[in-house]
Formats: C-alpha cells, sequence, structure tokens
C-alpha cells in the first residue's frame, strides 16, 4: 500500500438484503457522503447501473445461459449473477439462489467456510459458503469502484465495512476475512446503528448538536433484512463540547425482513389454499422471494395499492401453469404491524416455546417475532446503563425508572420507509415512557434508509483520520473466557467452569489488556475447545476477574471454539503454564494470546468457529 495518505474514505453496507457503497473526498473540506451507481446484470447480455446491489447471487446451470450473457465491465464471462437479475431471475428459479449469506455468517451451529448455500439446493446444484458469497459482495463493490476510479485504486484508501452490532467476535473475524480475501487492506469493521447516527450527523450541516443535549439518551432502531438491532447512545459533555458515547447493544437477534417475507407468502399461501390450489414447498420459496420485491415497492410506492404474484410451476408449461395472485398494502399492514410490531406494554419480553426434538437445518431465527417485544427487554436490562456517565446523575425526587429511558429516537433500514411503522413504534415507545413519569422521545429525522449505513461508515472514516465528531464507546460487551476447574473424577459430573474477564466492557479499539501474573493451563497439540461469554450488564468487571457463579441474565454464552494449537516441540496434550493478554484489533475484532511461562513464541485463539462435531 502507498504511503501517501489516502484521497478516499469509503464506505461499505454489507447488508443481508442490500450491499452499497458511499465516499467522501478526504482532500475537499466539508465533503459529504456520495453513493456509487453499481454496474452489475440486468438482463442477458445487459449491464445497468443501480445505487444499490442487492445481496443475491445466482448460481446458473452450466447451459443456462450463452457466452457473454453474464458478462461485467471487469469480467468477461463470471461463473455467477451477482446482484439485481441474481434476485429476479432468481425468484423463478429459487434452488439456485443464495441469499441471507450475511445471516448464515453469523449462524454458528454450521460450519461458514463449507459450501452449503442454497441450503435446500438439491445435490446436482454447486453451492457456495457463506464467506465466499460475503467475499463475493465485497469483491464486486471492489471492482465497480475501480471501474470508476480508476485513478484512485481501491486498496489505497481508508475502507470501513459495516457489521450488526449485536454480531459475536468470531462474526467480526469472519468478516474481517472476507474483506481481507475480496482485496480490502487495512479495513476497519463500524457497527451498523454507529453508522446510521454519523450519517445523520454529517448530513446535518453541523446543526445536530441543537437537536440534542447533554443527558440524551439516543435510540437507534435498525430493523434490516436479516437483523434487528437496538443501540443506545449517551450525550455526554466532552471538553465543554458534546460528545457521543455508546452505552448498550441489543443481542443478537435474527428477525428482520426475511421474517416479514416469509409471514407475507404464508399468509398468501392460505389465501390460494382455501381457494384450492395448495403450494409444494419449491413454489412457497419462489413465493417469500416474489413476496419480498412486493413488500419492498408497497413500502417505497405510497401509491401502490397492491403488487401482483406470479408463482411458477414445476411443470414443462412454466408460465401457462403459473398461479397469480396479489400482496395487498391493507394485508402487509396487518401482518407486519401486528405480528412484528405489537403495541405492549413495557413488562413485554419476547416470548420463549418447547422446541422440537428434530428441526430442519436452516437459520436460528428468533422465536418471538415482535420487534417491540425484543426492545422492552433490552431498555429494561440496561435501565442502570447510564448511571456512571457525567450528566446522568438521578433525579432524587423523580420516580424509579422501570427501564432505561430514550429521549431520541433514530430509525434506520428499509423496513422503516414506512411510515406506519415508525409511528406505531415511536407511539409503543412513548406510552412506555409516560407510564413511567417521563417525557416523550423525539423522533430525529432525515436520514436515508438505504443508504444511511454506507454513508455513516463513509464519514467515520474521515472521523478516524481526525475530522469531526467520534462516537465512543469500545466493546459493547465484557468478555470472558471458561476456565475449567481441576478436580478428581466424579461421575455423573463434570468439572465446573469458571469465566475469566479478558476484556472490560468498553475497551477501545487497538488497545490490549494483559492479565494479572495468574497462570493457567494450555492444552497443546490435540483437539480442544474454548468457552466464551460476554456480558452487555456487568460493566464493572476488570481484567483478570475469576467469576465462580452467574446468572443466565448475566453472562451470555459465545460460540465454542474448536482448535489445536501447535505443540512447538512439546509432547501432544502437553499442558503448558500461560499468561493470558486480550487486544481488541484496529478492525474491531477481538484477539486472545497466550504466552509461556518461558518466553518465546506464544499461541493466539482465532475466533474461527465450526460447526458441532466437525
Amino acid at each position: 500500500m502507498s504511503d501517501q495518505q489516502p484521497r478516499y474514505a469509503i464506505g461499505i453496507d454489507l447488508g443481508t438484503t442490500h450491499c452499497a457503497l458511499s465516499w467522501v473526498d478526504t482532500t475537499v473540506e466539508g465533503s459529504r457522503p456520495h453513493i456509487l451507481p453499481i454496474p452489475q446484470n440486468s438482463a442477458p447480455g445487459a449491464v445497468q447501473d443501480y445505487a444499490l446491489l442487492p445481496s443475491f447471487i445466482y448460481l446458473p446451470h452450466e447451459s443456462e445461459f450463452a457466452p457473454g450473457d453474464l458478462a461485467l465491465p471487469w469480467h468477461g464471462a463470471p461463473s455467477a449473477i451477482v446482484g439485481e437479475w441474481a434476485r429476479s431471475h432468481g425468484a423463478q428459479t429459487p434452488i439456485r439462489l443464495v441469499s441471507s449469506a450475511k445471516s448464515w455468517l453469523c449462524h454458528p451451529g454450521v460450519d461458514r467456510r463449507s459450501p452449503i448455500l442454497p441450503n435446500d439446493a438439491p445435490p446436482e446444484v454447486a453451492r457456495i459458503s457463506p464467506l465466499e458469497a460475503s467475499t463475493r459482495y465485497l469483491a464486486h463493490l471492489r471492482d465497480a469502484w475501480n471501474q470508476a476510479h480508476p485513478e484512485a485504486p481501491f486498496e489505497q484508501q481508508a475502507l470501513t465495512v459495516t457489521i450488526p452490532a449485536s454480531f459475536d467476535p468470531a462474526a467480526r473475524e469472519l468478516t474481517a476475512e472476507a474483506a481481507q480475501t475480496a482485496g480490502y487492506h487495512g479495513v476497519t469493521l463500524l457497527e451498523e446503528p454507529q453508522a446510521a447516527l454519523y450519517s445523520w450527523i454529517a448530513q446535518s450541516n453541523g446543526q445536530w448538536r441543537k437537536q440534542v443535549k447533554v443527558g440524551d439518551v439516543i435510540l437507534v432502531v435498525d430493523v434490516g433484512g436479516g437483523t434487528s438491532d437496538f443501540s443506545l447512545i449517551a450525550v455526554v459533555a466532552q471538553d465543554g463540547n458534546l460528545g457521543l458515547h455508546r452505552v448498550a447493544v441489543g443481542e443478537h437477534i435474527l428477525l428482520g425482513g426475511d421474517n416479514m417475507d416469509l409471514a407475507l407468502a404464508h399468509g398468501v399461501a392460505r389465501q390460494l389454499a382455501a381457494e384450492g390450489k395448495p403450494l409444494d414447498a419449491w413454489q412457497l420459496r419462489a413465493l417469500t422471494y416474489a413476496c419480498r420485491q412486493a413488500k419492498e415497492k408497497l413500502l417505497s410506492d405510497a401509491d401502490a395499492h397492491a403488487v401482483p404474484l406470479l408463482i411458477p410451476s414445476r411443470g414443462s408449461k412454466l408460465i401457462g401453469g403459473s398461479i397469480r395472485a396479489e400482496l395487498s398494502r391493507d394485508a402487509l399492514t396487518a401482518t407486519i404491524l401486528e405480528g412484528f410490531f405489537p403495541a405492549v406494554d413495557s413488562s413485554a419480553r419476547p416470548v420463549s416455546r418447547a422446541r422440537a426434538g428434530l428441526t430442519q437445518l436452516g437459520l436460528p431465527y428468533a422465536q418471538d417475532a415482535a420487534i417491540t417485544r425484543h426492545l422492552a427487554a433490552l431498555l429494561g436490562r440496561q435501565v442502570g446503563a447510564t448511571a456512571g456517565l457525567d450528566g446522568f446523575a438521578p433525579d432524587a425526587n423523580a420516580p424509579i425508572a422501570s427501564f432505561l429511558h430514550p429521549t431520541a429516537v433514530l430509525f434506520n433500514g428499509g423496513v422503516f420507509k414506512s411510515d406506519l411503522l415508525v409511528q406505531r413504534t415511536v407511539d409503543t415507545l412513548n406510552g412506555w415512557l409516560r407510564a413511567d413519569g417521563a417525557p416523550d422521545a423525539r423522533l430525529l429525522d432525515g436520514a436515508d434508509l438505504d443508504h444511511a449505513v454506507a454513508c455513516g461508515a463513509a464519514y467515520y472514516g474521515t472521523v478516524r483520520s481526525g475530522s469531526g465528531i467520534r462516537i465512543r464507546g469500545g466493546t459493547a460487551m465484557a468478555y470472558y473466557v471458561g476456565v475449567e476447574s481441576a478436580m478428581p473424577a466424579v461421575p455423573g459430573m463434570e468439572p465446573p467452569v469458571q469465566a475469566l474477564c479478558v476484556a472490560p466492557f468498553g475497551m477501545e479499539e487497538g488497545t490490549a489488556a494483559d492479565l494479572p501474573p495468574q497462570e493457567f493451563g494450555l492444552v497443546v497439540g490435540e483437539a480442544v475447545r474454548f468457552r466464551f461469554f460476554g456480558s452487555s450488564v456487568r460493566r464493572q468487571d476488570s481484567v483478570g476477574l475469576l467469576l465462580d457463579f452467574w446468572s443466565p441474565d448475566e453472562l451470555q454464552e459465545l460460540a465454542e471454539i474448536e482448535a489445536t494449537l501447535p505443540a512447538i516441540g512439546r509432547a501432544v496434550g502437553e499442558v503448558v503454564p500461560v499468561k493470558l493478554a486480550a487486544r481488541v484489533s484496529e478492525a474491531g475484532t477481538l484477539e486472545l494470546h497466550a504466552v509461556p511461562r518461558n518466553g518465546g513464541e506464544g499461541w493466539k485463539v482465532e475466533f474461527e468457529v465450526r460447526a458441532e462435531g466437525q
């Protein structure tokens, strides 16, 4: 990479349903984020610029297209279709369509490097891994930039890629790996809700300081294609000026537009079945993709009252045998409003049901589809999140709060193109606040719901170079590693596990934490498992604290890590005395290092998770 300072700060929104690229010219003072038009296939032999790159890959049969049909400006014969045409054409042949790769990338129950997508494709269909799919989207965006800006090679710019705030260390590491494989050098990871707030700041032309004050708590509600992400950002006093401090994020909730598409499809399927037109599983999947397109049309076009749906037949008369239906605005509103945004009390919590002993392999969607109940749970769990911040001293005369009180709300994600869903969420939140004796939260508007995350990521690139306001906060969790106790074998009883704090809550990027002098035994030369835990509520735990007991609400167990650490001249299975040290990289990934007592080369525990039993 050149020693010259990057001219452009590039922000990449690697989304579940769409990707986007934004850029800022750092040589122009006050430059606003711009959107890069992304060339992609629109039909056989045709390429068109779109403002978004749909996160879909179509894997065609080798004889399906003629030579040149899939050509792009930078590649004469790609093996697959990426983007808009992949989405539209794949809706007719869904067994060859890769979607929701980002959701699979953070799924701890599968090997994310194995070719598993499309997940329900028959054996004759080639598959790719979630990691490869993510790499292909990122590579397409890189090539689109280089096509438009040959004078400014992509790898020489300041690069930021966004991730959900709730991504665990393994998912963050895999995203960073996908970016590196796609040719992204020195990439930084940024949480999506923070990116949305950065975009709001960038578009305010410096007026954001007049819209918030010290003591405000900004709730960012980001409902995307695959996840629902919540972040709480406090406005604090910082050297006589306003500062921003991220105080909490929600749990990883696999709940978003994908779930809504499924709900809409099942509603249409029930109606068709009542008319004597039952659908098989293949047709239901095609209907789901059709409902996704219809939903986006209805949410973005206020004049559209219904969108026709065409469900393909599996017979030889593909068009003549197709089933026609429609998705109406009324059906869309009723399904999404009541199913995903019900008006509930602040004491409501997500509902868990008993699970079946056997289940199909798929994404671990949230059991409760009510986004408002998940939001109530976060605010209740984080009631004391601002207690230690300057300017947030509790009012001794005020009633005791039952949940953390946001004072402002910023929405992000295509779902909130619907004013009805925005209003339902705001009304529900303000109902909670009034019942708790607090004032209503105000709406921070003006965000570009399609491009806010990419624009905020580009703006963040300028912040990192010293221009603009930076949101502080560090890691959204305290992290712990499991330490197995040494004890005699007892029939039917496994050795108890303690949780050692290796990274405190709020540990900043680019910093390291050496643990106190206690030593632990590290097993080398054979396959072992590391257990990791995270906590968003234990904010005072320091590095080296060893927990014997904790409640389920305090610590969440993260994905296990399987590894075989090299013996480095030692016997297989030897237990080596080591001290531990943790580091949060500049990219925002967590690293754990084990250093042997006698010095020399140590071990790094990589966050590379494999499926159970592999």
